[in-house]
């Protein structure tokens, strides 16, 4: 994990102080290339090949040069296929980039598996090849002006020299529809964001950027499974794929640890690296785990919302090693502005501080953390897909099942409290969409707000629902949120459910592979039988990442009122400030409110006072 910038020109003092502050992702070593077309910055968090991993990386003669921020998990495999060709001077992964795109170009990135951002300047041609991975696990952002153009892995780094200028329609987009990370622009007017499965290619000499998506789900040519096949039979080639992955993200150098919440999908990774380790694996893997896992937790004293109960079950059954983090509400309010600055960009709850709080217990530890991101939207793992479910079946005209499945997972949908609220989530992104609109400016809205109001896309089946989540936003911003709390503390963060072979196997199944019998994440739970406990395996209720939001506000009433009449508030463009004012005291005073309107108002003050009230480019 790494933090790389670059630039197509020369630029030597400008590219040192971009790669300073990116310092955070890679605070073991920095390096650079310069000539007189281009400048290039890496910063390096070592995890493979600790002695001769130093970049930017060359090839034989010098005429390929790639800066690199991830992981190439098949790296020694296809190394083994380049050394016919090519001489190798490092172990690294790096190094196997650099000779794959001298063997088969920009369609080198088709034959890796893992996570990457990476920019390779090849010299005979040059350009700037640029590419992120499938999902977008490793961040990558650009500013490009029609002539010059500079990236770098996080905003801040682009702020050295682009000048941070709010884009109003992001904001609107983020206050109004909660959309997030949908678009490739970001709150940054000028500053953009790789796509997922997107390569860019820049031509240094006639200042032309294009770009090309090389991957797609729906084109992955994936045979689709028979449907004649048995639950059992899935299983077990869904149980084979993921020991697999699970296996491949434990290769390190250094210790290595994973993320517990006590849910389905962090238990059973934490379960798998566990029977892995217990199979006498590759000696590399046994040293980065050390004799015990390690885990690492967010618990809460509020029983609604704290899973020590079941983080206890996965301990108890592998001998992990449990540790755990309170996070509170002073403590939030006490770090808000630093974790603003690491996240980049506004975030629409309180959920993320406490992964924070659980990157910053880890990295006492470990140096690579598992998690378990991108379970739930490939497994339809929300009440909310059940919905989606019963409607594919009735428009299938699939009457008993869909009645069948309407029973079984009533439990769920009509009883779980927390379910109710999430079953209702269409209707309720209506509700909070006019509430938000009633603390925004008249002027603010009227530049943006359509008189049908905000659109909620609908989506046909869950396959399709689950590729939206995927590709089209969500997903994207959980990896953000895990990305910069991970890098924040040096942390090198894994998924091993956003493996590639993965979801193209998942998408081959029939959808009640998803969804069966009342159960979500359906092959899931058949391949990890004997191997969770069954107390998980079988969980019906579904807490999530939840942080008491509500407590949390009223705690730091004081400070809210100290940020809400500040007189940076105060002259925003975006807020209706005595409406805003009149809401907040009415939600101190006892009244139900949604306290994510609150956070997003509290979240864009801050962002704008860390990032846009002052002026960050270097002046030289």
């Amino acid at each position: 994990m790494c933090g790389i910038c670059g630039l197509s020109w020369q630029d030597v003092a400008l590219c040192r102080v971009m790669a300073d502050i990116l310092k955070h992702r890679g605070p073991d070593d920095e390096g650079f290339y310069f000539d007189d077309k281009v400048s290039l910055g890496h910063r390096r968090l070592s995890i493979i090949d600790l002695e001769l991993g130093h970049q930017p990386i060359h090839n034989e003669d010098k005429s390929v040069w790639i800066v690199y921020n991830g992981e190439i998990y098949n790296f020694k495999e296809i190394r083994e296929g380049l050394e016919r060709n090519h001489i190798f001077y490092t172990n690294s992964d790096t190094e196997v980039i650099v000779h794959a795109y001298e063997e088969f170009g920009l369609d080198c990135v088709k034959v890796f598996r893992g996570m990457w951002a990476f920019c390779i300047y090849d010299k005979n041609k040059n350009i700037l090849f640029l590419s992120r991975d499938r999902f977008g696990i490793k961040p990558l952002y650009y500013h490009f002006d029609g002539k010059r153009f500079v990236f770098a892995s996080e905003i801040k780094a682009l702020l050295a020299y682009v000048k941070a200028q709010p884009n109003d329609e992001t904001i609107y987009d983020f206050m109004v529809k909660g959309s997030l990370e949908h678009k490739e622009d970001t709150f940054f007017s000028g500053i953009k964001r790789v796509f997922p499965s997107t390569n860019l290619i820049y031509n240094i000499g006639t200042e032309e950027l294009r770009k090309e998506k090389y991957w797609d789900i729906k084109t992955a040519g994936s045979e689709i499974e028979s449907s004649s096949l048995d639950d059992e039979q899935y299983a077990k080639k869904f149980y084979n794929i993921f020991v697999d992955s699970v296996k491949t993200h434990l290769i390190s150098e250094v210790p290595l640890g994973t993320c517990l919440s006590g849910g389905l999908d962090s238990s059973s990774i934490v379960c798998v690296a566990n029977s892995i380790l217990l199979s006498k694996p590759h000696e590399q893997v046994a040293k980065a785990i050390g004799e015990r896992q390690k885990t690492f937790s967010a618990v809460y004293i509020e029983k609604d919302i704290d899973e020590r109960e079941y983080i206890k079950k996965v301990i108890e059954k592998t001998n992990a090693e449990e540790n755990h983090v309170f996070p509170s509400g002073k403590g939030l309010f006490n770090e808000i502005e630093n974790i603003v600055y690491y996240q980049d960009e506004p975030f629409p709850s309180t959920s993320p501080y406490a992964q924070w709080k659980v990157m910053n217990l880890a990295s006492s530890k470990v140096k690579v953390l598992l998690d378990g991101q991108g379970g739930d939207e490939l497994l339809a793992g929300y009440v909310t897909h059940f919905r989606i479910y019963f409607s594919q079946l009735l428009r299938e005209r699939r009457l008993l099942t869909l009645i069948k499945e309407i029973v079984k997972s009533s439990d769920i949908i009509f009883k779980h409290p927390i379910a109710r609220l999430r079953i209702e989530i269409m209707n309720r992104l209506h509700l909070r969409a006019r509430a938000m609109t009633s603390v925004l400016s008249k002027d603010f809205l009227d530049s943006f707000f359509s008189k049908s109001g905000p659109k909620t896309k609908k989506t046909n089946d869950v396959a399709s629902a689950s590729y939206d989540d995927l590709l089209n936003g969500h997903v994207q911003s959980l990896l953000r949120y895990e990305d910069r709390n991970s890098m924040a503390f040096s942390v090198e963060a894994r998924v091993p459910f956003l493996d590639h072979r993965l979801i193209e196997y998942v998408f081959s199944l029939p959808a009640n592979q998803r969804i069966k019998n009342g159960w979500t994440k359906y092959v899931l739970r058949n391949a990890m039988r004997n191997v969770l406990p069954e107390e998980i395996r079988t969980r019906r209720d579904k807490i999530g990442f939840a942080t008491p939001e509500k407590k949390w506000l009223i705690e730091n009433k004081e400070k809210i009122n100290e940020i809400l009449k500040s007189q940076s508030f105060m002259r925003r463009k975006y807020f209706d400030q005595k409406e805003v004012m009149r809401r907040f005291n009415e939600f101190f005073n006892g009244r139900e409110h949604d306290t994510s309107v609150f956070w997003k108002i509290i979240c864009l003050e801050i962002w704008l006072r860390v990032f846009v009230d002052q002026d960050t480019r270097r002046n030289v």
